[in-house]
This record gives structure tokens, C-alpha cells and sequence, in this order.
């Protein structure tokens, strides 16, 4: 039987915690040596700030266990409840001014970045109870696998708490330090968030102002085209579709391509416009989907065509419904 890399790892860092010279590990001291170096942050503060992390196992499991590697069909029905879509109407209403306004400035539709917002946190009500200093630890010296990228991010987290003169042991988020209502990364926060109610804080946590433009800031500073379609289904003749799948989620097949092999959609596409071949498993089959441009954005916030797929029929059942009740 193989090891498992979580247990492992967890095995070991439990050891390598419970010793008293965590905070002067050679990882630890070596960040501290270029936060200080590269960004002028006083040693001895660090250093007494690192006395107050905790390395988490459970962090570690969970990063190991994500929701994306469940099949669509459990996925789905994670997201698209009943609940979900009335709490997202109840959080559209509540912010019905700001969500014009943003959808206006920048062009992403209302029900989109409200799906959003209902996917990461269900409108803010989880949006984590981790540490956000303990999550970037955790994974930046305890997780070997995603080390690098998350040193990075826990740089990224020291430098936007300075900037908005936070006190790193307070802000919670995921366990992976995602933060606030959209859940940003560090590198999100400080390269996308927006105070757009002009109070001097980028306050994705608290205020829903901030947080819905920051969706859509984000959204747009990734290529959303205003106006456009998401996705669109497709429908088969046989089997010959599985030759157009693949991992790359940019679109990369024209649709007159697709249509001599059989696959056809009602939607109103141009020949020439790429697409993604999406394949769903389902109870009842395979659903066929066109991922187009902006379905890609989407994936950038979260690099998954199911996490994708989920915020844009989220975003279409709010729609649906809340329009029926006006």
C-alpha cells in the first residue's frame, strides 16, 4: 500500500511543531531574512509574530481532499440548492444599488457576481475560520508540494496587512488563506480589490460594496467581454466529441469544426468563435457544454470547469427565479 502524502507530512510537522524552536526554524528565519531584506519589515516584530502562528494539521488535510476532485453531479448539488439560490436573491436585493452600479463601471452582470460570492461564502456567511497567518504557514513551510507558491502568498499577506494596517493574527479566511466575502488570495487582495465606497479600506470581509466590485474588477482585469454569452449547451449525434476534450480549459475549437463531427448547440454562435468542449458526467449521461470566453475568466478565479460550470448555473437560477418574482 502507498504512503499517504497527507498523513506524512502531517506526521512529521507534528513532531516539528510541538518543538520550542518552531519560530527559529531555518524556513522561518530565512523568510524573515527577505521580508526584511526586500521589504524593510522589522526582524525582531516578525520574529515575535512567528512565536504566535500555529502549524495546523488539519490545513493539510483538507488541501489534500478538495471539492473539485468530487464528480460533477455531487459538485453540483453542493451549490445549486434552494437555499442557495434564495439566500443569493436575498443578497441581491439587499445590495441591489451597489450591484447596478457595479455592473454599470465595469460590465459584469449582477447575477454573476452574486454567484460568486454564494459559491466562495454563501453571501458571506463562511467565509473561514482559519487564522489567515496560520493558513499561509501551514502550506508555505509544512506543505512541500505547494511551498513555494504559498511563500509567496504569505509575503503577499504581510505586505497588504501593513498597507491597510491590519494585525496579521486577525483576519480569518479558508484554509488555504483565501479571505473575506470572494475569498482573495493576498495576491487577489492586493492586485484586484477596490474600496469602491471611497472609505479609505479595501474591506472584502465586511463591507459587501467592496467585495462585489472586487469581483468584478478582478473579473474584468482577466478579460471579461461585457455583453457576451458564458456557455452554451451542445448536443451530440455519437461519440465522436471525446477527440475534442482535453485539460486546457482556454477555447480552442471553432464551432464549425465541432458541427462537421456531429455536435451541434441552439444557441446563437459564430462559426469562428472558439470554444472549449466541455464534457459533465451526470446521473441521466454526459452533458455537453461550449465553455466560451468569459466561462474561461470564470476559471481563472478558480482553475476548475466544475467550480466554473456551478457559479455560472448558480448565477442562471438566481436570475431565473429572482426575475419571476419581480
Amino acid at each position: 500500500m502507498k504512503n499517504n502524502p497527507a498523513i506524512l507530512f502531517c506526521t512529521l510537522w507534528t513532531l516539528f511543531t510541538v518543538q520550542p524552536a518552531y519560530a527559529e526554524s531555518p524556513a522561518i528565519n530565512g523568510f524573515i531574512a527577505q521580508m526584511t531584506a526586500k521589504h524593510q519589515f522589522d526582524a525582531t516584530e516578525l520574529h515575535t509574530l512567528f512565536k504566535q502562528v500555529t502549524i495546523q494539521n488539519e490545513i493539510i488535510e483538507k488541501i489534500t481532499s478538495p471539492a473539485e476532485a468530487l464528480p460533477w453531479q455531487k459538485y453540483r448539488d453542493l451549490f445549486l440548492t434552494e437555499k442557495r439560490i434564495e439566500n443569493g436573491i436575498k443578497f441581491w436585493n439587499d445590495n441591489a444599488s451597489t450591484l447596478n452600479a457595479v455592473e454599470q463601471h465595469y460590465g459584469v452582470p449582477a447575477e454573476v457576481i452574486v454567484a460568486i460570492i454564494g459559491v466562495e461564502t454563501s453571501y458571506g456567511q463562511r467565509k473561514g475560520g482559519f487564522r489567515v497567518i496560520d493558513a499561509l504557514s501551514t502550506l508555505a513551510f509544512a506543505y512541500p508540494p505547494r511551498s513555494a507558491f504559498f511563500t509567496g502568498e504569505l509575503e503577499k499577506f504581510l505586505l497588504l496587512c501593513r498597507n491597510e494596517t491590519m494585525n496579521p493574527l486577525e483576519p480569518t479566511g479558508s484554509y488555504a488563506g483565501a479571505m473575506g466575502m470572494p475569498q482573495f488570495m493576498p495576491s487577489s487582495y492586493l492586485a484586484y480589490a477596490v474600496d469602491f465606497d471611497n472609505d479609505k479600506h479595501r474591506d472584502i470581509w465586511q463591507n459587501p460594496s467592496d467585495a462585489i466590485a472586487s469581483v468584478a474588477n478582478y473579473f474584468v482585469k482577466q478579460g471579461w467581454q461585457s455583453g457576451q454569452l458564458i456557455a452554451a449547451r451542445l448536443q451530440a449525434k455519437d461519440d465522436r466529441y471525446k477527440k475534442f476534450l482535453g485539460k486546457d480549459l482556454k477555447p480552442n475549437l471553432r464551432l464549425s469544426t465541432l458541427q462537421s463531427n456531429g455536435i451541434n448547440t441552439k444557441e446563437n454562435l459564430s462559426l469562428n468563435g472558439k470554444i472549449k468542449l466541455l464534457a459533465f458526467e451526470i446521473d441521466q449521461g454526459t452533458e455537453l457544454w461550449a465553455g466560451l470566453d468569459n466561462f474561461y475568466v470564470i476559471t481563472r478565479y478558480n482553475h476548475s470547469p466544475l467550480y466554473a460550470m456551478a457559479v455560472y448555473q448558480l448565477s442562471q437560477a438566481i436570475l431565473n427565479k429572482r426575475s419571476s418574482m419581480l
